[in-house]
């Protein structure tokens, strides 16, 4: 299936073309992706087929689908932590082999090591002077007071802050996105959502969100694309403006195509 998908109308195809060219300079620091006749399969059973899928450099997008459509399959082959079974991956003009140094991959749990501090945590691998780095990289999601206490103190949000500050420090062009939201509570999934669009306006990276809540791709993504048995079923434009209200239920951005296809109550107008 076609990257602008066969599907939209031909004013869509004028709004998604219009968003990319108006958006800001410093987003065009992310990298571009490209995904061309992909397939994944593992022993006979396909998790994915006949992926084609075009992302401009900066581009936020969602990926939403039920539980084993492909969601997470795919963001690992982006992540180069797999191989397809046959297609081509492309970030920028190289093929993606392998994992990348200018790629960051966050998952529903923090994964931090208890016995290390949070700065330690934070530059976790590197070497060299990273101290100041890691420093910068907890004051942007607002725990750099928090630098020398353990994993232990913190909660469920501020575990995931200092998550994707370990992101951060490595300056990534791509930010993969798989659920890190989904075991917060209500009030503190807003504030990182807030915060993951603030750090996507300043650092101008791409970023590929996987999760199950429409409404938060809604929210806060370009774009987004539904996968459905392993095919991409919707790839819809959201061409709302920023900042966005997270609890009034959209009435554009192609909402009343993707709830039924869905089952997204939030989604109805």
């Amino acid at each position: 299936m076609p990257a602008l998908a066969p599907g939209l109308s031909s004013e869509q195809r004028r709004c998604r073309m219009t968003s990319l060219k108006q958006q800001p300079p410093h987003l065009l620091r992310g990298i571009p992706l490209a995904v061309r006749n992909l397939k994944k399969a593992f022993g006979t059973r396909e998790v994915l087929k006949d992926i084609d899928l075009h992302i401009p450099a900066g581009q936020f997008v969602a990926i939403v689908g039920r539980s084993g459509c492909g969601k997470s399959t795919l963001l690992r082959l982006l992540a180069g932590l797999d191989k397809p079974t046959e297609g081509q991956l492309l970030a920028g003009s190289a093929p993606l082999d392998d994992a990348r140094e200018d790629t960051r991959l966050m998952f529903q749990e923090a994964r931090l090591l208890p016995w290390k501090k949070i700065i330690d945590n934070v530059g976790l691998g590197l070497s060299g002077d990273w101290r100041a780095q890691a420093l910068e990289a907890l004051e942007a999601v607002g725990l750099a007071e928090r630098a020398n206490e353990w994993p232990a103190a913190l909660s469920g949000g501020q575990k995931q802050r200092v998550a994707l500050a370990r992101a951060l420090i490595h300056k990534p062009r791509l930010l993969l996105l798989d659920e890190p939201l989904g075991a917060l509570d209500a009030l503190t999934r807003i504030e990182m959502q807030q915060l993951i669009e603030k750090l996507w306006h300043q650092y101008g990276f791409t970023v590929l969100l996987v999760t199950h809540d429409v409404s938060e791709a809604v929210a806060i993504a370009d774009r987004v694309i539904l996968i459905e048995e392993g095919q991409i079923g919707l790839d819809l434009l959201v061409d709302l403006p920023r900042p966005r209200a997270r609890f009034a239920p959209p009435r554009r951005a192609g909402s009343r195509s993707a709830q039924p296809r869905i089952g997204h109550p939030r989604l109805a107008t």
